[in-house]
């Protein structure tokens, strides 16, 4: 299937492995980039640009296609060393970036004169249209379906996708509630070129993450997510658990007045305790409403392999069929 994506990042198949913290590893991103898709390292997840370095050598010895890494940039009073991260990337002859958090106009520069494609995460179409005006060559679309910060508009896909088609000239892809053949063929169907995926991809034999989160995808439902920081307007989608419990209960008692301190016990540091050690308890992570859709745990290229072909067969069967 050829689209904009495509033939921007040179893949495939027009799917995008969003960065995900503490499953952005080697293993993800070879994995989705040897199945014809766009699989990402996650920077920040690397404790230091060495260890970035690191991780895109090791990258390499998994695959000889195309892969990314994406880098977020967070509002912070020490920040992570961000020349080193974009360093390591450049020297890593990296091609592609998606870039998350704030406007990372302070660095696409740098990134373009060295041949990076960005590609930038966006929950509105405002945010979307300014990622395009400052070079970005891409934009993920983030609808409030999304698995963590979907924003504080709360527009989901439905809507958003054909109102950044109506302004947007790069392409975009869509992200959000993306599982299978009819979630693509309904995102391109809406104006985008293709979809990114986080929650589905975590669900897959080779996500490196503990078995546990895997199980907790599949059982869970599509009413199984929560909403948390809406006070802090640092909204986040997560799933239900006994910490997410606390911390709204907390929100709830303290209202406005509520910090970040008050809550830093059930979010801060969490990831390494559910991810690696499969502790479901530990804390609030990120997991998007497309879990109601998530039944099995295949390979990555079982996964995407049996994207394309639903796809295909929607396009060329059912649609084609009810145009006759």
């Amino acid at each position: 299937m050829k689209t904009k994506i495509t033939e921007l990042f040179e893949i495939e198949h027009p799917i995008i492995q969003g960065g995900m913290h503490w499953v952005g590893f080697a293993e993800m991103a070879a994995a989705v980039a040897n199945a014809g898709g766009l699989g990402l390292i996650t920077g920040l997840t690397q404790r230091a640009p060495e260890d970035l370095a690191k991780e895109i050598a090791r990258c390499k010895t998994m695959t000889d296609k195309a892969f990314g890494v994406n880098l977020t940039f967070l509002p912070s009073v020490t920040p992570p060393d961000y020349p080193g991260y974009i360093k390591a990337i450049i020297d890593g002859g990296i091609k592609a970036v998606e870039t998350a958090g704030n406007n990372p106009a302070k660095w696409l520069p740098v990134l373009k004169e060295n041949g990076i494609k960005v590609i930038h995460k966006c929950t509105s179409v405002r945010h979307a249209l300014k990622a395009e005006s400052i070079g970005c060559d891409a934009v993920s679309v983030d609808g409030f379906e999304c698995g963590g910060h979907p924003g504080e508009d709360d527009v989901p896909n439905f809507i958003l996708l054909p109102r950044a088609a109506e302004e947007l000239k790069v392409p975009f892809v869509a992200s959000g509630g993306m599982a299978d053949g009819r979630s693509l063929v309904a995102a391109l169907a809406l104006g985008a070129d293709g979809m990114n995926m986080g929650t589905r991809f975590m669900a897959t034999k080779e996500a490196p993450i503990h078995q546990n989160v895997k199980d907790a995808l599949v059982a869970a439902s599509e009413l199984d997510t929560r909403l948390i920081m809406r006070p802090l307007r640092n909204t986040e989608r997560v799933l239900d658990n006994a910490a997410v419990d606390r911390l709204l209960a907390k929100e709830k008692q303290l209202g406005a007045e509520i910090k970040f301190e008050d809550i830093i016990g059930e979010v801060a540091g969490v990831y390494p305790r559910i991810m690696r050690d499969g502790d479901m308890e530990a804390g609030a992570w990120s997991c998007g409403m497309v879990a109601g859709l998530i039944h099995d745990v295949p390979t990555v290229k079982e996964l995407i392999d049996r994207i394309m072909g639903e796809a295909h067969e929607i396009i060329a069967g059912r649609l084609a069929r009810m145009d006759a």
